[in-house]
């Protein structure tokens, strides 16, 4: 859970497109929500790696979903970027102008940054990835992850303050 708000305005790419993280959400192994809350599985292996490798999944069988590792069976959802390189590519991935609407929800991102199953288990700091820190934002919010039904209340999801690239508003 730690992770999750210190990745808010990092920069995150794949190939030749980043963006700056604005949006995440931290899930943990003793969090029912979490993939990994009854342990290891094929599916969610990459979860259980080192820190900082690509954990990949399929959401409700249309979208892919990235994620970073942190300590075995936690990761954290990105779940928006604000995009900053690669919008040519961006826009013809989603098939779309509107810059606001790229990378605004963890599927959008996903397709806009051509992320898919076959980075699942990657290092980030390994190409195709790139990934620079930041320094620490004050215009950090918190409130309760969305799109789950499983401890929805908790306060894990980050994002930045007044970032018109949100999925959602806080």
């Amino acid at each position: 859970m730690l992770v999750a708000p210190e990745l808010i305005g990092c920069v995150f790419g794949v190939g030749e497109t980043a963006g700056i993280i604005v949006e995440t959400e931290a899930y943990e192994p003793d969090d029912p929500a979490s993939h990994s809350f009854r342990g290891q599985t094929l599916r969610n292996k990459a979860m259980f790696g080192a820190p900082g490798t690509a954990y990949i999944y399929r959401s409700y069988g249309i979208h892919w979903c990235f994620n970073i590792t942190c300590l075995p069976g936690s990761a954290v959802l990105l779940r928006a970027i604000e995009p900053t390189e690669g919008l040519h590519l961006m826009r013809e991935r989603r098939g779309m102008e509107a810059v606001r609407l790229l990378c605004s929800g963890p599927g959008k991102l996903c397709q806009a940054l051509g992320i898919d199953i076959t980075l699942d288990g990657l290092a980030l700091d390994e190409a195709p990835f790139t990934f620079r820190h930041h320094a620490p934002t004050d215009s950090l919010i918190a409130g309760p992850r969305i799109g789950i039904t499983k401890a929805a209340e908790q306060p894990w999801r980050f994002g930045l303050k007044g970032s018109p690239f949100l999925s959602k508003r806080f």
